[in-house]
């Protein structure tokens, strides 16, 4: 878009809100119907696959994303609030059944969802309900659960904590930061990201790959000249640089991991 506009010069006259409310507004929903129909009409001929997709916003909401998915591609159908009801088979199972009957039965191989408890039941109830039916549990969500699992091991649950503090406080100190990017051509780190443990791996794996370029902050002229160097937890960031059982726990972590991710 930027390009089309910098080709058509200065003059280039931008859309009024009556354009961008009326006729470009229904022309791209006429775009949209297009692409339903034809996934509509793939459906009906090779069948399709139907998921949910459960996440969290900001605010602690729980929604609920409805796909189909066929040979013409993924399709977002809609999304529900469900923070009430998300623990509640029963709710969660009349959903899908609706959603089901919406897409029309006919059409749909299977029904994929998280493979939390409560959709375990959901699934027992839905393919008891139509049997022609399968329940499939979303791999990425199997994978992320043995992630999790994999977390919780004393020595990887250790060696995370300490990568993420290491992070954090390079990334809360002005001077830390400006060393590390100096040292790294301004490579960043993987900022760690509560719950994802994919994200975990990459931090770690970060941190492995800038192991030189970090132990070099904390012995640079710079740093050792600070104020921060002899703050508590400038001391702290320079002893797990330090650790050579530190390091030894990444490697570990991500030859255990590295599978997965």
């Amino acid at each position: 878009m930027l390009e089309a506009v910098g080709n058509y010069g200065l003059h280039l006259k931008p859309p009024s809100y009556h354009e961008l409310r009326v006729p470009l507004l229904e022309k791209e929903l006429e775009y949209t119907n297009t692409l339903l129909i034809g996934h509509q009409l793939h459906r009906a001929k090779y069948e399709c696959s139907i998921m949910s997709d459960g996440w969290t916003d900001r605010k602690n909401r729980t929604l609920i994303n409805f796909l189909v998915n066929s040979t013409a591609g993924t399709m977002f159908v809609k999304s529900i609030d469900a923070y009430a009801y998300m623990k509640t088979v029963i709710k969660i199972f009349e959903l899908l059944d609706n959603f089901v009957e919406e897409i029309g039965e006919q059409n749909i191989v299977q029904v994929v969802t998280d493979n939390g408890s409560n959709y375990v039941l959901v699934g027992k109830l839905l393919t008891t309900k139509k049997p022609h039916l399968f329940w499939t549990p979303c791999a990425a969500h199997c994978l992320y659960l043995m992630l999790e699992d994999i977390g919780k091991i004393a020595k990887v649950k250790t060696v995370i904590q300490k990568g993420i503090s290491l992070v954090g406080f390079i990334y809360n100190h002005t001077l830390a930061l400006n060393i590390m990017r100096k040292n790294t051509d301004n490579v960043e780190l993987v900022r760690h990201r509560v719950t994802k443990f994919a994200t975990t791996f990459l931090t770690l794996q970060r941190l492995h790959k800038q192991k030189t370029n970090l132990r070099k902050i904390f012995t640079s002229e710079e740093w050792l000249k600070s104020k921060a160097a002899n703050d508590p937890k400038g001391k702290k960031a320079t002893r797990i640089v330090f650790l050579t059982s530190f390091w030894n726990d990444i490697i570990y972590t991500l030859k255990v991991m590295g599978p997965l991710v």
